[in-house]
This record gives structure tokens, sequence and C-alpha cells, in this order.
């Protein structure tokens, strides 16, 4: 009998109802005509019973397709027999199909039920246990509402679903996490800018997880015992990932959604930015100030500052006039140093504005359901919107942005406002003067609209947890039209990705072998593909430092590994302690950037004493560290991992783990314990069970899965190294291109057995086609193998520097049974031995005397 075969279970058991709404007496579905296809089944399914209609119109008939993707990922679809449902094209947001693989070879499987109440009921079991499971919850599958219910372990570990500022494990009896792409400023636990419908749950020391491909606003609730999702359209598109590490569900995620996209190498430094720099002089004088407090800076960012009445791709001609931004590219790239520039989508109504009328005359706005274009209101006052669907949009997008960065050939791009944001509801620009720039609404006294319930896609029946009066408040109004016909409504959370992924084709094209960089702020799944993220307008208090490790950490799990917060937060006055500890803290999110608002006060992190000198110690460690935090994000390339990491990824039997958002690992070797509370000189930190190694002075704490108090001096972050790894790093500097022109060093930190083991990726850092390198580390018994595992780059500098925590008494080093001269520094339990070259292309064996 097939494991999906249909039983009989009779069972009935109620979900906390955390909105308004009454799908308890719907009638659900039962499934028919149950047929084999190569890979899994498919069934139809009809009403078992009256229809309800209570949040739309019941649709009857629906088909179930079962697909055993691959022997981790089961996929599980049902849509509506018509298809008339809207469903996110592969162009959007491709996936990967898996090579599919019999149910026999499966690590999951999937049986059907059938209870009354409730109707049909599906299973998802890994082993013999259920990790979904809708039995005696009936499906409401309806026009403009779907709904479906699985049971949880009470308390469950839930991880993920976003975005929304929150701590990082999910409270289980009480989360409505809402999906509705949003400029808000970080909000606690509301929707903001990104929509990520994928979670992941601990049982018992293992990881699954679940992903729900679907476009549509939605509520998934968290309430003792239960997952509920609530979606405003569309199908119920689910994908079941099998782990059992935290690691292989992530793994398995990206393999659907996209694996991270390969950024260069620059990307990884220190970045600057504020919104409110008057001039390109200002800017310069950041620069300079930085060196000269020699603080490294990677990259020197500008906000709407630079443009023209703040309109894409032009330039102030007072304050920052094009020939002053090339010279200062041309500056910036003779100290290795790169400029990034922001856009928006927005573009300016007005006809004497080049890429607006050449725009309008290619027909590529998003237009009113009248055929006219959608004007809301943006920096630039009155605005189009691009509309990504558009034929025409690629070529148009494209010519605009060929003409500006033929002008200012910059390095990245930063991507903002693209939910997309407008100030106003609805078409308020639509048959205004062309040209006409209002006033910022929130400084005039402007009552909204009524709202009209009478149109479902302004108001659908049920209402998510959108907090705003219209879910078209903030945005693009859910009635406009793209060019394939659809509204807004059903599209709405795609407009970020789609943009990212346009950018980013056009700017390969322009140049085929460069990595390009791109920063957006609203996301979707797969968007790691093709852009990276930072968490958005934060505000400058202890908890957003605080909570900013869990909006990093929840972005691993979405599959955008580069992600940082800005630092010292953007919104509102930082203080000097603040900044002090955010940027220990910032200094080691994957992407490290400084950036706040022009109504607060300057924060660059050279502005006190005291947070430039803690600036300079944490990001000497980050510098150091950038060898192995690029392993780490290659890794993220080639098999989905997160860079930052929390301790229960890598301790999931640990208690203290589970719930732990006030560290985070880098890789699977750094352990970062930064001070969140104002006024700390020390942090209560958990170590794990088994050794850990003091980043300053080699000293050791002995991890019992409980927290040790650490000592933290305001300027001062506690890092700890892992035992039974080895970490590549290369000296500080202040730049990368400095830093990849230095030698290579070792550090070996050997466990309770005296052994380590680690991983050296290298390439150019920059092309797409570059020779790479992956070295593979093992010590044991007084001895290291370096040995190549595959690739061609020529390594261009040697080791030069063993440092061995937790190895006492060695006298000197034999290389390829050759002795070779070196200096040795025997400190404690530890050595360090330098002077040595030894190349890091071929074999070797390093003996230790």
């Amino acid at each position: 009998m097939h494991s999906w075969a249909l039983t009989a279970a009779l069972c009935a058991l109620a979900v906390a109802d955390c909105g308004a709404r009454s799908t308890s007496g719907c009638p659900g579905y039962r499934a028919s005509h149950v047929t084999d296809t190569p890979h899994g089944f498919h069934a139809a399914l009809t009403l078992d019973g009256p229809a309800c209609n209570v949040l739309g119109n019941d649709i009857p008939e629906l088909t179930l397709n079962v697909t055993f993707d691959s022997s981790s990922r089961l996929h599980v679809h049902i849509e509506d027999l018509a298809r008339a449902q809207y469903q996110i094209p592969d162009t959007v947001a491709p996936l990967d199909q898996g090579t599919g693989v019999d149910a026999s070879s499966s690590g999951l499987r999937i049986s059907l039920t059938h209870s009354s109440p409730g109707g049909l009921g599906f299973r998802v079991l890994r082993g013999g246990e259920a990790i979904f499971d809708t039995t005696g919850h009936p499906l409401v599958f309806e026009d403009q509402y779907i709904e479906i219910t699985s049971h949880v372990p009470s308390g469950a570990n839930i991880y993920g679903l976003g975005e929304s500022p929150d701590w990082f494990r999910r409270d289980p009896a009480n989360t409505t996490r809402t999906l509705w792409n949003r400029d808000a400023a970080d909000p606690f636990r509301e929707n903001v800018y990104g929509s990520h419908a994928v979670y992941m749950e601990l049982r018992d020391g293992q990881f699954h997880g679940a992903y729900l491909h679907n476009s549509h606003g939605m509520d998934v609730v968290l309430s003792d015992g239960a997952i509920q999702y609530r979606v405003l359209g569309g199908t119920a598109d689910f994908y079941f990932f099998a782990g059992p590490s935290a690691l292989d569900v992530v793994g398995q995620y990206t393999e659907l959604v996209g694996r991270p996209s390969r950024i260069p190498f620059w990307a990884l430094g220190f970045h600057n930015c504020r919104w409110g720099y008057r001039s390109v002089g200002e800017v310069d004088q950041v620069i300079a100030n930085y060196s000269q407090a020699r603080i490294p800076l990677e990259a020197a960012w500008t906000d709407i500052d630079y443009m023209d009445g703040m309109r894409d791709f032009s330039f102030d001609a007072e304050a920052f006039p094009l020939a002053d931004m090339q010279r200062q590219l041309e500056r910036l790239h003779a100290h290795k140093q790169r400029m990034v520039l922001i856009v928006d989508p927005a573009i300016q109504a007005n006809r004497s504005y080049a890429p607006y009328a050449r725009g309008h005359e290619m027909d590529v706005f998003v237009k009113n359901a009248d055929g006219s274009e959608y004007v809301g209101q943006v920096w630039p006052g009155y605005t189009v919107f691009p509309d990504w669907f558009a034929s025409n949009v690629s070529r148009w997008w494209a010519g605009e942005l060929d003409r500006f960065l033929d002008a200012l050939p910059i390095d990245g791009m930063w991507l903002d406002m693209n939910e997309a944001s407008s100030f106003c509801t609805g078409s308020c620009g639509s048959g205004r003067p062309s040209g006409e720039v209002p006033g910022l609404p929130w400084l005039t006294e402007q009552p909204h609209r009524p709202i009209n319930r009478s149109n479902p896609l302004l108001a659908p029946p049920y209402a998510i947890h959108n907090p705003e009066a219209e879910i078209s408040d903030k945005t693009i109004e859910t009635t406009a039209i793209h060019a394939n016909g659809v509204a807004e409504y059903h599209v709405h959370n795609l407009y970020g990705i789609m943009e990212a992924r346009l950018t980013r084709e056009i700017l390969q094209w322009r140049q085929p072998n460069a990595r390009p960089f791109l920063l957006s702020r609203s996301t979707f799944a797969g968007s790691g593909a093709v852009a990276s993220h930072w968490t958005g307008d934060n505000s400058a208090t202890w908890r957003d430092l605080h909570m900013s490790i869990a909006s990093v950490l929840d972005f691993g799990i979405f599959g955008i590994p580069m992600v940082g917060a800005d630092i010292c937060g953007f919104m509102g006055n930082t203080t000097m302690e603040l900044c002090a500890r955010w940027i220990e803290l910032g200094a080691f999110y994957p992407f490290s950037r400084v950036h706040n608002t022009k109504d607060a006060e300057p924060q660059e992190i050279y502005r006190w004493s005291e947070v430039a000198e803690a600036g300079r110690r944490a990001l000497a460690v980050r510098y150091a560290l950038l060898p192995y935090i690029y392993t780490c994000y290659q890794d993220a390339v080639e098999r989905g991992w997160p860079v930052a990491r929390p301790l229960v990824f890598e301790f999931p039997a640990t208690p203290a783990a589970v719930d732990n958002d006030r560290q985070l690992m880098l890789g699977d070797s750094i352990l970062i314990s930064p001070v969140l509370v104002e006024g700390a000189r020390s942090v209560s930190a958990l170590f794990p069970r088994g050794l850990w190694y003091d980043w300053y002075d080699h000293s050791a704490v002995v991890g019992a899965n409980a927290n040790v108090t650490l000592a933290a001096p305001l300027e001062h972050v506690n890092v700890h190294i892992r035992a039974g790894r080895i970490i590549p790093v290369q000296h500080p500097a202040m730049t990368t291109a400095e830093l990849r022109r230095g030698d290579f060093e070792l550090i070996i930190a050997v466990d309770e057995s005296g052994g380590a083991t680690g991983s050296l990726y290298l390439d150019d850092g920059e092309t797409l086609d570059s020779p790479h390198q992956w070295l593979r580390f093992a010590y044991k018994n007084r001895s290291l193998w370096i040995s190549p595992q595959s690739g061609c780059y020529a390594v261009p500098r040697p080791l030069a520097k063993l440092t061995l925590l937790g190895v006492p008494g060695v006298r000197g080093v034999v290389v390829n049974g050759v002795p070779v001269a070196c200096a040795v520094d025997a400190t404690g339990n530890s050595t360090v031995l330098s002077a040595l070259r030894i190349n890091l292309y071929d074999p070797t064996h390093i003996s230790l005397l």
C-alpha cells in the first residue's frame, strides 16, 4: 500500500483563533482519483459539503500534486483546477525542480487523511514523526483566502518567517507574522520591507523546514500547538525540507530558491554612509577623517543628497556636481577604495525630466485601472513606478543605467524604497500638472481617504495584520494594473526582487566578468541570488542593537547571508557608549556599514575617541578574519550556508542555545559576545561544551553549556575561537586591497584530543570566471597537513605564521622533511611560529619539533 494511501482518521483539534474570522464550520475537501506519477502522485479534490464563502468564494474543484523533488525535499501543491488563481512566474522567482526520486528514496513521506469534521488532511513525516500535519483542520481554499493549519508541539522552537524585527526564536504561543512588504522604520514585530514564508523548526536536536511559495499578502499565526497560514489568494504551494541539521535545511531551501550570489571581496570591508551630507566636499572630508583616525574605510556611500531634486540619475549642480563626483571616485580608486550610490525606483512624473519622458514614450510605468499612468508620491514629488512586467522596461532601465554609469562608473548600487514605497495612498498625482512638487504629507494635515470596502482588492474580506488603514497605504495601490494585466494586489511582494534581478542582469551585461554589488531593501524568496540586504531604518536604541542580531540571523535562514544593520542606528541620536558597543557588534555583521539620518547628529565612528578606539580594535579583528569570512561566504555560494549563525545551529542539543540571540557565530568557529546593555562593563556569555580560546590573549574558557561572565571594558568586544578549528587570517589593513597583499597566517586552536581542521577558499575576489583554490588544513599529533582540494588559483602570498593554541613547547619546524628557520614565541600553553615562508599551492606536511 502506498505511503500516501488515503486513511480514515477521526480527529478534530481546535486552533486558537487569532483573527476576526470564522472558518471552523467549513467542510474542507475530499480526495479522489489518486494517480501515481513518476515521482509522486496527484489527486482530485472536491468540496466535502456546502461552500463556506466566508472570506471569498470557495473554489469547488482543486488539484493536489505531490512530488518527491529530491531525497530531502518534498513538494506539495494544491491549486485550483482551472488555474485561474495567480501563481508566481518562473521568470520572476525561478525554482529548482529537482531531479525527482522515488518515494522509497526520500527522507520524507506523505500520507493523506480524512476526518469529520475537517475533511482532507495531509501528514508530512520524517521517519515516524509528522513534521507537518493538517489532520482535523479544514482546508479553506477561496479566491481571496486560503487557510491551512498544521499541528506543532506545544512550546515549539520555530525560527524564520519575516521580515519583522523580533527576537530570533518566535513566540510559539503568540506570534502573528504578516508578509506584506512595507516601508516602515523597523517597528517591533510588524511587517517591514521583505516577505519570506520559510521557517525551520528544531525538535529533539534535529531541524526541518517548510516554505510556502506565494506572493500574496498573508498572516502566519503561531498559537499554542499550531501554525496557521492565512493567505489572500494564489495557491497552497508548499515545499518541505528534511534537514536534519540547520545547515542542511538552509542548504535545501537555497537549492530551491537560488544560492546566494558571489560578491566582490571588497564588499566585506567597512562602509560609511549617512543621509544628510551637504556636499561632495563634506564626503571628501569624511573619507579623509577615517584615514587620519586610522580606521579602515572600504567604501564611501552617498544617499539621495547627491541628486538634483532627489531625482534618479541626476546630480545636484551646486552641492554634488558631476565633475566633483568624478574626481572623488578617481581619488577613491587611487586609494583602492570604492563608491556606492543610492537609486530609487520612483521616477518624477515631469515631462521635462528625460528618464520620465523616455519611459513614458516606451510605456514602461505601472497603470491605473483606466489605463492612465499610476502616479504616487516619493522624494522628488509626484512619481511614476517602473513596471517590471512591461515589455520595454528592460531596454528603458538599461538605457538609464548606462547613461548614469557611463558618466560615473560607481562600484556598487543601493536599491532603496523598492517595496515600492509611496508617501500617499492611491494615485494621488494623477491629473496633476507635470513637474508639480507637493509638500511631504507628514508635514501637513491630510485626512485618510474613505476606505472603499466594496472593492475586494482594496479591502479584502480577510484583513491581514498590516498596521495601516489599508494595504495600499505607503505603497502602490492594489488596484493598479501591470503590463501583464495582473493587479498589484497579487504581485506587490515581488516588486523589490524584480527590480534587483533586472538591475543585476544589466550590470552583468555591462561588465560580463565582474561581480556586481547590489544592496536591496525589499526582498523576497530567492533575493539572495541577486542582491545583499540591510535591515532598514532602525533606531539608535539599545533594544535595536540587540534585535539587530536576530535580524541578521533571520536573513541567514532566508538565504541572504550578506546582511547587516545600520551601525549606531539610523533614526534618532546615538550616544558615545551605544555607538561604541554597536561598532563592536557591527564589525562582525557580514555587511558592515555605519549609516544615519539627516535629522540626527553625525555618528561617523571617528567622532568620539572611545568609539574610534572601539572601532579600530573590532575592525582589526574583522579585517584579520576576512580570509576566513570570505571562505564562509563561499560556503554560502556553494551550499547556501549562513555566514552569521546562531549558537543553536551549531549546538542544537544545548538547551540554553535554543533562544540565544545575544551572541552570534561567524561560520562554525568564531563566537562574538557583545555588550548589549547600557553601562555594562562585563557580559554573560554562553559557552557550549568544549574549549574556547580568547582571540586576544589566547586564554582558554572551558565551556560547560553554561554562561560565563567576561570582562568587557568599553572599547573591548569578546571574541573566541572554537577549539578544533583552524582559522586562516591575514594582517589587518586599511583596505581589502592592502590586506590581500599581505602574507597568510593560520590560527590552530586544538581541542581536547589535540586536533583541529579548517579550510581556505581563494580567488581574485573580483571576476566571475576567476580560477579558485580550495585548501584543507588538518592538524594532529604536532603535524599539520595543507592539502589543495580543487582549483588552480596561484596563491600569491605565502604562509608566514602559525599560532598554535593549546600547543606548548614547540622548538622548531620541519616542512616536507626539511628543517626551516623560524622565530619561536612560547607563551603559557600556546606557541607562535613566525618568519615562515611556506607556499600554499602544493601539498605540504609541517612537523613541529
